[in-house]
């Protein structure tokens, strides 16, 4: 495919979560309103990221290109009047929070947002795993009354999530920090 035309390329290739979004947002704020950015990244949680990431700031997000290994995320930024300040879940919790509930037995779930491989390597025993790029479609697997952990990596795609559910009617919601980067308590691995 030919290369689209933009203001400017951004190399995010090779890094995790969060920094993708970490760049994008820097890179973003050097940009003329209207401008158009290429965020070339190799992490393939970053397309639900970047695209959450534009939804919560009010830029445009245009689309992914895959081409091999290398996804390119296509974002237009927003005028003064059209970016909104970026939103963050009120309801947060610790990992030793989180990891106090489960303990006690409490019944609560633990949804999980990162990517089906990141889950299987590692989880929290009987966690949801349902990446942020699925959600929407998946909200029916849900209980809307039911109290709901969401946990990812470092706590950004979990922020996403976390204001997702909640527009969506999901009235106990909680994001927790930082997550499994930090996650300190017993975790299980998916056998084949």
């Amino acid at each position: 495919m030919e290369t689209l035309k933009t203001d400017f390329v951004l190399d995010a290739k090779g890094l995790a979560c969060p920094m993708p979004i970490v760049k994008t947002k820097k890179a973003m704020n050097d940009l003329e309103a209207g401008q158009v950015v290429e965020v070339q990244a190799t992490d393939k949680g970053s397309k639900a990221d970047i695209k959450a990431w534009a939804e919560s700031t009010g830029h445009q997000y245009l689309g992914t290109i895959e081409e091999g290994e290398v996804l390119k995320h296509y974002l237009r930024k927003s005028s003064n009047d059209e970016a909104k300040t970026e939103t963050k879940h009120p309801v947060v919790a610790t990992n030793e929070e989180l990891e106090k509930k489960l303990q006690g037995n409490e019944s609560i779930v633990v949804l999980d947002v990162r990517e089906e491989a990141e889950y299987a390597f590692n989880h929290i025993p009987n966690a949801i795993c349902i990446p942020l790029g699925q959600l929407e479609d998946r909200f029916t697997e849900l209980d809307q009354e039911a109290e709901i952990f969401v946990v990812c990596r470092t706590g950004s795609r979990s922020d996403f999530a976390a204001q997702k559910l909640a527009q969506n009617g999901f009235k106990k919601v909680t994001n927790v920090i930082p997550g499994m980067s930090g996650w300190t308590g017993s975790t299980t691995t998916i056998n084949n």
